[in-house]
Parts: C-alpha cells; sequence; structure tokens
C-alpha cells in the first residue's frame, strides 16, 4: 500500500510492500542487546499478550517468541504480512493485515503494545486512545527504536550520500543519538516511566549492509526499480572500495515505555 506523508521525505511515495522479499530477508538484524532492554522491564514475557504495530516481516515477535508470550502482529502492507507469516511458520503466532488507525480488539486485550520503527508513521491523536482501551490495567506501551550513526560511522555515512542522491528529500538521514519522542496527545492517558538511549554495533557483510540499505525507505521502498538497480550498483562499488568483507556499523538504540493511567 502506497503511503504519502508530507512530514516524511517531502512527501514523496513509498510502499514498503515493494521491498518486502529484501525486508524478510536483511531487516532482521537487531543484536541480543536490543532485545534484552525489552526483557529487563519485564515486558513481552510469558503471562502477556503482546500487540506489535507496524510488525513488518514479524521481526519482533518472531525473535521474542521464545520468552513465552502470546503475539498478534499488525501491517498495513499485505505483503509484509505475507512475508511475517511465511518466516514465522511453526509459532502461533496471528498476524493481521490492518493499518493501526483501522484496528479493531477487544477492550482489555492486552498486557503491552509493541512498536518498532514505526511510532511515527501513526496518527497518534486517532490511535491513542483507541491503544488506551487495547490495553489491560497497568498496560505499557513500548516504542522502540534502532538507527545507524552516519556522522560517527564512515561506511553508513558513505552509503547515505548515496541514498540521498537517489532521494535527495529522504528524511531517514542525518540521524544522531535522542530520546524517542512522544506526541503531547499521551500524556492525558499514560505516563512515561523509563527511557534509554544507548550505542552498540551491528555486524554486516558487504552484501546484507547493501540488503539493509536497499530495504530502507529511501531505496527499495520508493525508487523506480531501474532507480534501484542503479543505485545498487553504485553501492556495491562503494562498498567494494570502501569496506572490507565484515564490518560493524555503529548504531544507537532507544526505547521509551509508557503505562497507562
Amino acid at each position: 500500500m502506497e503511503i504519502i506523508d508530507k512530514n516524511l521525505d517531502g512527501g514523496k511515495a513509498f510502499d514498503w510492500g515493494k521491498t518486502s522479499s529484501d525486508y524478510a530477508k536483511y531487516r532482521d538484524i537487531y543484536p541480543h542487546e536490543f532485545y534484552k532492554k525489552i526483557i529487563d522491564q519485564n515486558l513481552c514475557i510469558k503471562g502477556q499478550n503482546i500487540l506489535d504495530l507496524g510488525t513488518g516481516t514479524g521481526v519482533l515477535p518472531r525473535n521474542m517468541y521464545s520468552y513465552g508470550g502470546k503475539w498478534t502482529g499488525t501491517d498495513i502492507s499485505e505483503n509484509q504480512i505475507e512475508q511475517a507469516k511465511i518466516l514465522s511458520e511453526g509459532m502461533d503466532i496471528e498476524y493481521y493485515a490492518y493499518s493501526a488507525e483501522n484496528l479493531k480488539f477487544e477492550e482489555n486485550s492486552f498486557d503491552v503494545i509493541t512498536a518498532c520503527q514505526c511510532f511515527w508513521y501513526f496518527d497518534h491523536e486517532n490511535i491513542m486512545p483507541k491503544l488506551y482501551n487495547f490495553l489491560k490495567k497497568d498496560g505499557r506501551i513500548l516504542v522502540l527504536y534502532m538507527a545507524w550513526l552516519p556522522f560517527e560511522d564512515k561506511i553508513a555515512g558513505e552509503s547515505e550520500k548515496i541514498v540521498l542522491r537517489y532521494s535527495p528529500n529522504w528524511s531517514g538521514a542525518g540521524e544522531t543519538m535522542h530520546p524517542i519522542h512522544i506526541p503531547e496527545c499521551y500524556k492525558e492517558k499514560f505516563e512515561l516511566i523509563y527511557h534509554d538511549e544507548y550505542k552498540l554495533n551491528v555486524h554486516f557483510t558487504r552484501e546484507s549492509w547493501n540488503g539493509r540499505m536497499k530495504a530502507c525507505r529511501g531505496v527499495g521502498a520508493s525508487l523506480t526499480p531501474d532507480e534501484v538497480n542503479r543505485w545498487e550498483t553504485e553501492h556495491l562499488a562503494m562498498l567494494e572500495k570502501t569496506a572490507p568483507d565484515e564490518f560493524d556499523i555503529l548504531h544507537y538504540g532507544a526505547i521509551a515505555e509508557l503505562k497507562k493511567k
């Protein structure tokens, strides 16, 4: 499904469904430390029902499935949900191709609602009351994010320069370490009880880093097939010149935990 948001990429349309195969193969990259931050908050564990918004290919439910929580994943893209179901074969995870704004669940259905890499896409004035109702007493919203640091990591910085030549208005560029922004409307019904920002290294090969970049909004989700091919040729040539066969990319992780009042 094509999405146009005037606050993202200068209003350029993007569709995660266009890059679902690369997303499934190359964006399951969160290291153990990322998941440990969640478990250390006693969230997404056995005895809890969890709703994962913007689940994509089900990265969060699949990787946290062994901790015993009961997961439901939703995403606006049918292609993403199809990939999530394939990758979750044998796991008791429910998936639905619905936007966050159109979700319909019973009140008091979930202990935790997660949003990983997707929180800024939502119409918060619309969904905040729904999330409040979906949650049980003392329920939590957990917002998660991870991004490379282009001004501190040479390879990431060079990769961004190539993306920007093809998508000059891509607003995913230039990340710096900062807390997750929580819209004002949440203060009415939720309390921010925890947040953390931390640096971490993520390991890649040339192939997997190229795939990770290709599966970003500024490339695979928005460019034409010809543009993607030209971008990839240029990007791989840069990696051949600049990067060893395997390397770490410096990222930062961020977590924010909201408690239902």
